[in-house]
């Protein structure tokens, strides 16, 4: 896959196994190389930045790469029956969801520091912020906001660190939420990576954590 976004990324691509062969050999079963969790920014396509082909990468795209039920329902299915040995969640540069989260974070810690003001005990407002983030009725307060939150509770302010904390916090929900891939985890037949885009270059960065 990494040699598929050096040849993206250099303007080499070769949008392998694009062709009509390829297309009629997957009429009956699919065998994908990896799954992979991204953004759904149109600027984002993994086929396009991996350079890859018909029949190579089981994808599944939201705003953000967040882990609902259908997104856990679809990597469930992509490690159990397709087999897949490696899930890439794929967040990006310049994240739309995550500006919107970061804003509806801010808007709430607003909140939560007027009701601190307010109170007769000063503790109340404050201390339960998480909790708060975690109840959210909005799913990017609830993922990429509590992200956003986690990486500046490590004093982090760059946009670029809270979207690298982010593909962190979506592999942890991923795994914390998913007995199929823990149990493929534990018995070696699954590997997650996490990584980021890079618009302005075209290059895909590896993230270890």
């Amino acid at each position: 896959m990494l040699a598929g976004n050096r040849r993206f990324a250099e303007g080499n691509a070769e949008h392998p196994w694009q062709d009509r062969e390829t297309r009629e050999s997957l009429l009956e079963r699919q065998t994908p190389d990896a799954a992979v969790l991204a953004c759904a920014d149109s600027r984002v396509p993994p086929e396009i930045v991996f350079d890859a082909g018909l029949g190579d990468l089981f994808t599944i795209r939201n705003a953000g790469e967040m882990v609902d039920d259908a997104t856990l329902a679809s990597l469930e299915y992509a490690v159990d029956k397709l087999h897949v040995s490696l899930i890439v969640v794929l967040g990006h540069e310049g994240c739309g969801a995550i500006s919107m989260a970061i804003d509806a974070l801010d808007e709430l810690m607003g909140r939560a520091g007027k009701a601190t003001e307010e109170s007769v005990s000063a503790a109340d407002g404050m201390e339960d912020l998480a909790e708060r983030i975690l109840q959210a009725d909005s799913i990017i307060l609830r993922q990429a906001g509590f992200s956003v939150w986690q990486a500046r509770e490590a004093e982090l302010e760059n946009p670029d660190d809270y979207e690298r904390v982010h593909i962190a916090h979506t592999i942890e929900e991923l795994v914390t939420r998913s007995h199929i891939v823990q149990d493929a985890l534990a018995n070696d037949r699954l590997m997650i990576v996490g990584a980021r885009y890079q618009l302005e270059s075209g290059k895909v960065e590896v993230l270890s954590f």
